[in-house]
């Protein structure tokens, strides 16, 4: 692990208490290319975690709040007739930022959400015919409420494949509480808070982590998970193949982080919740699920080559 990265972690951890683990999966996310979705009750440090990751990557940052009288032009940017020149000018939205915060996504309507399917996927927006590229990196971290409360619009499964890794900050344990309780104020920490390394060195990173070997029989482990979940009468539809893409991403990010060169199967084991949850749903049930409960399955029915 290089010494820029240690120190994103440790200027993290100095900020979010006790939460280690999803620190590393969410940096994982960023190292794979992949975009974050934060899933947990209102008040855990969701979207305290986008702010100190901008700033120790040292991103430029948009945070939108999604409600439910958000129309898309709110994020994209709309064009505008000035009757001096004749001509339309596009005036962008906060979108076009190298890290997007999407906090309460579900709060928005499907036609809004919907918005950042392009941006997502193709890193860039077509509005009126006319396509306009995103800034380089480009990361979307949502974060969204339980879906049972009230006021939510459940993502649809076009936009929840879109998002690499679905991750839970969860309540801290009682030392780490203790410190929030008796700490500085987060907000002022964020702000005192200086940048670990520059957008270049970040994308050098992901460089490196494309370069993660991984071997014929790491393969054949991944190809096994994919297989059990599409012939497994549990679930409602299996993984797809960009599922798989995402979960090798996401493994040689999680190598890469632990100071590796190769992945081994407990790289794919350790991002296998983040990656499944949000994309198994199982039979019955009218929602996925929120726990490691699929990955404890898999991990268990599959068995290492």
């Amino acid at each position: 692990m290089s010494q820029t990265l240690r120190n994103v972690i440790q200027q993290t951890e100095q900020v979010i208490l006790g939460k280690p683990h999803q620190i590393r999966l969410a940096l994982a996310c960023l190292l794979a290319r992949g975009h974050l979705l934060i899933e947990d009750v209102p008040g855990v440090g969701k979207t305290t975690l986008a702010h100190v990751l901008a700033s120790s990557l040292g991103l430029q940052f948009q945070r939108i709040q999604f409600t439910s009288d958000m129309l898309p032009a709110d994020i994209l940017g709309v064009s505008i007739y000035l009757r001096e020149s004749e001509k339309f000018k596009f005036h962008p939205g906060p979108i076009f930022a190298q890290m997007i915060l999407a906090d309460e996504i579900n709060r928005a309507t499907p036609k809004t959400q919907s918005a950042l399917l392009e941006a997502m996927e193709e890193h860039q927006v077509t509005i009126e015919g006319t396509t306009h590229p995103l800034p380089t990196p480009f990361f979307v971290i949502a974060t969204q409420n339980p879906t049972q409360q009230i006021g939510t619009f459940p993502l649809p499964e076009s936009q929840l494949d879109r998002f690499l890794l679905r991750i839970q900050l969860g309540y801290p344990d009682p030392q780490a509480e203790r410190g929030l309780l008796a700490g500085v104020d987060r907000r002022e920490l964020i702000a005192g808070l200086k940048a670990q390394m520059t957008a270049a060195e970040l994308l050098a990173l992901q460089q490196q982590v494309r370069q993660v070997f991984v071997s014929p029989a790491l393969l054949d482990y991944v190809q096994a998970i994919l297989r059990y979940t599409r012939e497994s009468s549990t679930f409602v539809r299996g993984l797809s193949p960009r599922a798989g893409l995402s979960l090798l991403a996401a493994a040689r990010a999680w190598a890469f982080i632990n100071g590796r060169n190769a992945v081994i199967p407990e790289d794919v084991q350790a991002v296998l919740p983040g990656v499944s949850s949000h994309r198994l749903q199982r039979v019955g049930e009218s929602y996925t699920s929120t726990d490691n409960e699929f990955a404890r399955e898999l991990i268990k029915a599959v068995a290492i080559p």
